[in-house]
């Protein structure tokens, strides 16, 4: 019989559920609790995320290189997040409040990159063991459960700040038990059938080569590069969309949970179109409903709240496609390579993230330009350039990625 694979979809629930703190719920926290500066903050933030961009490769190599160890790692890294997560929501800062942020939140991403990259790494050899279309099963169940733990994530300190006063140490503890609770669910998973590769300085090199060699491997991460822009550009605008263009403030919470809850409920069933129609196709039909609804949000004016939550909606459930099968086909493509998957999944987790670090450093400077300002009145010029960088930017970013995708030959055979 079969081993069930709800594991791997608690796994993924607990490392989405970190990856939201990490980028939305830590900075605020530390504003309205320490007034620590937003300036300081943005900056901090800043090189941690070069940080984290950086190190991703190398993290990468020590998943492929600790692959005998990898059970032991993976609690080290477990026990590390669920520490950093306590000491950054539950614990009074006993240095300066800036450098506690920076020293836990480092410890918390290092700790969630290691497992996401681990984690994907050792998807391949699971998949393997499930037949021809193993990648796109273990990616429906994989993937949902990284969603619900993301909308968990952002709903529990709301949900929890009616019940206590300090909503987030009740957040920081319930994390550390799922962090408990997923690893030891998972503790089984972690046996390698493949051979540790050497760990030489030009071995090291080695593990990333095939990789960067491979022509449809390279495609695929360029590919992904792409299709996370649009992503990137939401995410860094949305705030700014939903306050000034819709004037809708308080509702930022609810639209992200709708669109996160589309994304988790359409997981399976693209999973399902990829196994009967191939993962190109699918992937196409979701690129192609995420233009035709995103583009209209360029239209939206203020109060244009109920057509903003079904753009929201059907925006999600295309990054439900996004999600599951791109990486199905890049572990796949892995699996056939024979090796690296560790580093293979360094340099997809390095591409994703340089689009967050790219629309960072480029966007905002961007709006400042066109005289948009946060949190005042805007002119109508000001408002339409948010519009065209939230909007237009992402769809003409996601038809680059489709016009790639349509011209990459998958080599699949659909059911």
């Amino acid at each position: 019989m079969a081993a069930p694979l709800w594991p791997w979809s608690l796994f993924a629930a607990m490392i989405a559920a970190a990856g939201l703190p990490i980028y939305i719920h830590a900075p605020k926290f530390y504003v309205d609790t320490y007034g620590t500066s937003l300036a300081a903050l943005g900056f901090t933030l800043a090189a941690l995320r070069l940080i984290d961009v950086v190190q991703d490769p190398v993290l990468g190599w020590l998943a492929e290189a600790g692959r005998k160890h990898r059970a032991t790692l993976v609690w080290i890294a477990a026990l590390i997040m669920a520490l950093a997560m306590i000491g950054l929501f539950a614990v009074t800062p006993p240095i300066a409040p800036l450098a506690w942020f920076a020293l836990t939140l480092t410890l918390l991403f290092s700790g969630f990159s290691f497992l996401t990259i681990t984690f994907y790494a050792q998807g391949v050899e699971k998949a393997a063991q499930l037949g021809p279309k193993g990648h796109f099963r273990l990616a429906g169940w994989r993937e949902t459960g990284s969603l619900l733990g993301v909308s968990a994530a952002a709903v529990a300190p709301v949900a929890l700040g009616s019940l206590t006063a300090t909503p987030f140490t009740g957040f920081a503890i319930g994390f550390a038990l799922l962090a408990l609770i997923a690893a030891t669910a998972m503790r089984r998973e972690w046996v390698s059938t493949s051979p540790a590769p050497a760990t030489s300085p030009g071995a090291d090199l080695a593990l990333f080569r095939p990789i960067l060699a491979d022509p449809f491997a390279r495609r695929l991460l360029l590919i992904a590069l792409l299709n996370a822009a649009p992503v990137a550009v939401t995410s860094t605008l949305f705030l700014f969309f939903v306050e000034s263009r819709l004037n809708a403030p308080g509702l930022e919470g609810a639209l992200l949970l709708l669109f996160f809850l589309s994304a988790a409920a359409s997981a399976p069933l693209w999973s399902r179109s990829a196994a009967r129609f191939g993962a190109k196709r699918s992937l196409l039909a979701a690129m192609a409903l995420a233009i035709a609804a995103f583009l209209w949000a360029v239209a939206l004016r203020e109060g244009d709240i109920l057509p903003f939550a079904l753009i929201c909606a059907a925006s999600g459930a295309a990054l439900g496609a996004d999600l599951t099968l791109l990486p199905a086909l890049f572990a796949r493509r892995l699996a056939s390579l024979g090796r690296g998957e560790g580093a293979g999944f360094g340099l997809w987790s390095f591409v994703s993230k340089l689009s967050l670090a790219l629309a960072a450093a480029t966007l905002l400077p961007a709006l400042q330009a066109a005289g948009f300002t946060p949190g005042t009145t805007n002119t109508a010029d000001a408002l339409f350039a948010l519009s065209l960088l939230y909007a237009a930017l992402p769809c003409a970013l996601k038809l680059l990625a489709m016009a790639l995708l349509a011209t990459t030959e998958t080599g699949e055979t659909p059911a």
